[in-house]
């Protein structure tokens, strides 16, 4: 059974919705436009109820089938990042600053294809629950949807996801059982000295060159604290400190993010960050005011959920291109919390087109449409393998 046929006679509108969202990209917790365009092709479709203002700006559209049965989770994200858009192509963003790098247009599309196919057909027993969720990048919208309480006013017995992958052959789905991405940490360090002349470095406390001891030795944390067949990450991702060629300055920010996997890889990592930091700027006699902030836990896939999940994209792009992913990536998600609920799934959907694509999060990547009927017929067919009539 590959694609289905319904789905692929509309994929003309699917990339036409895409290319929309893709042009009005929102930040998390602000996509109001993006969520009023969701909400109102759910009611074009005919789905049975549809729930907006869920975590802010996030929508739920329910559908039922032809019989009574249980219910099911599938779950796309919708939200945009603070990236200026550098892709060329004709539909770019057309809010400069802003840019659907990491594909949540897509995924969105894709869950509006199955919901479009599912409310005609309805060949299933039970409720598919379809959630359309705001911020997933850095502010947890999947975990502000569970602590409203969406899976005990909505009975999914299972949920499921999907990511785009550019690195992978197009339409190929990825599966892993346990661990797929990793828990995520967020680092913020102000370092305080003595602001001076830049011609009279003896007169200040440079917090530059504390700022570039602490990043120095933040590459030992793993390297000589982690056992090597365990995985970890402490990466400072940016430098704030000064205005002008000759002024010392006061202060400097440092930013970046850590992963694992193992709670006790994360305490680790935390303890060395707060250790190393403080320290060194002590010793320089300065002052390091340190925050870890622990965000998404590890995204685990539950065993049984991961073999229905395969089984169903087997049906759709045959068993030679549903492979096992070899390892899980140290990128992160917050459908973790969701995953800490519920029994479910979460697969990567290859997307490259030339074995060279821009990765998500670049500037110059832009979501490969070609998959969209690839996506929207996995979703609708897991409703149909698992609530069968």
């Amino acid at each position: 059974m590959p694609v289905l046929n319904r789905i692929a006679d509309f994929h003309d509108d699917m990339t036409a919705w895409r290319r929309d969202f893709h042009q009005h990209p929102e930040l998390a917790f602000e996509e109001v436009r993006t969520a009023a365009k969701v909400a109102e092709k759910l009611r074009e479709f005919g789905v049975d109820e549809v729930i907006t203002g869920v975590a802010k700006t996030g929508v739920i559209g329910i559908i039922k089938g032809a019989a009574p049965g249980p219910g099911i989770g599938l779950r796309a994200d919708m939200d945009a990042l603070p990236i200026v858009e550098e892709s060329g192509v004709p539909y770019s963003s057309l809010t400069p600053g802003k840019m659907h790098a990491c594909g949540h247009d897509g995924h969105t599309t894709m869950l509006l294809g199955a919901a479009k196919y599912l409310a005609e057909t309805r060949n299933f027993a039970g409720t598919a629950y379809l959630l359309f969720q705001p911020a997933e990048e850095n502010l947890g919208g999947a975990s502000v949807m569970v602590q409203e309480g969406v899976f005990d006013r909505y009975p999914m017995e299972r949920v499921f996801g999907i990511h785009n992958w550019p690195n992978l052959p197009a339409g190929e789905f990825h599966w892993r059982v346990g661990p797929v991405m990793a828990a995520v940490g967020n680092i913020d360090i102000t370092i305080t000295g003595k602001g001076a002349h830049g011609a009279m470095p003896h007169n200040g406390n440079d917090p530059i060159v504390i700022a570039a001891q602490i990043v120095s030795a933040f590459q030992s944390i793993v390297a000589r604290n982690v056992e090597p067949l365990e995985s970890g990450v402490v990466t400072i991702g940016h430098i704030q400190g000064g205005h002008i060629h000759n002024v010392i300055p006061e202060t400097v920010l440092l930013r970046g993010t850590a992963r694992w996997f193992k709670p006790e890889i994360g305490d680790l990592l935390e303890k060395k960050v707060r250790d190393l930091a403080t320290g060194i700027a002590t010793a320089f006699g300065a002052t390091a005011d340190v925050s870890f902030h622990r965000m998404y836990p590890a995204t685990v896939n539950e065993e049984s959920s991961t073999i229905l999940a395969q089984r169903a994209a087997t049906a759709v792009s045959g068993e030679a291109r549903v492979k096992e992913l070899e390892r899980p990536t140290m990128g992160g998600e917050d459908f973790s919390f969701m995953l800490n609920e519920k029994p479910g799934a979460y697969l990567m959907l290859g997307a490259g087109r030339t074995g060279n694509d821009p990765g998500v999060h670049h500037p110059r990547y832009d979501f490969n449409d070609e998959i969209l009927p690839v996506g929207a017929s996995y979703f609708a067919t897991l409703v149909e393998q698992l609530l069968p009539r």
